[in-house]
């Protein structure tokens, strides 16, 4: 087939959006993600007032500029994984390079830089106390530039949620 037969690619989503630029029926869109993400989007666009085409398409354009992403939220307990911890990181150097050092971890699952007592801050999933260990040990601890860690073992999880909407 010549070039001039191909169908022409849909354009890449260049959009970035801040959340002032969202509009009414987008955010409505996301809350009813957050909400039940499995539904159809027939039924989202009957709630939002839209045609479903267009939810698609809005849903997409979001997933493509990194807004937001459908995924399933799981329980780590009834999969086995018996120990989690918060760990606090005090970096020497260049905190960025240890996050993304952090951020390759399998069993890390969640990496903030912030301000404060520590400049990192990491969570861990393990099976057990003795992976925990060795995570600490062997991963987190041998980073270059890891000074210190502080590891905050998880008793209970009181509340867990991803429907903070789009205030």
């Amino acid at each position: 087939m010549a070039d001039s037969e191909r169908p022409a690619e849909a354009p890449q989503s260049e959009a970035v959006w801040p959340g002032n630029l969202l509009d009414a029926p987008t955010r409505a869109i996301i809350e009813a993600l957050q909400r039940a993400g499995r539904q159809p989007y027939g039924a989202i666009a009957d709630e939002v007032g839209l045609s479903e085409a267009a939810v698609r398409r809005r849903v997409q354009r979001l997933r493509e500029a990194g807004v937001m992403q459908i995924v399933a939220v799981t329980d780590p307990l009834q999969l086995g994984f018996t120990r989690q911890a918060m760990v606090g990181v005090s970096v020497e150097g260049d905190v960025r390079q240890v996050a993304e050092k952090l951020s390759a971890l399998a069993e890390v699952d969640y990496v903030v830089m912030c301000a404060g007592s520590f400049d990192i801050l990491a969570e861990i999933v393990c099976e057990d106390d003795e992976r925990l260990l060795h995570v600490l040990n062997d991963s987190v601890r041998s980073i270059p530039g890891v000074r210190a860690t502080e590891t905050f073992l998880y008793l209970k999880l009181a509340k867990q949620t991803y429907s903070w909407g789009t205030r």
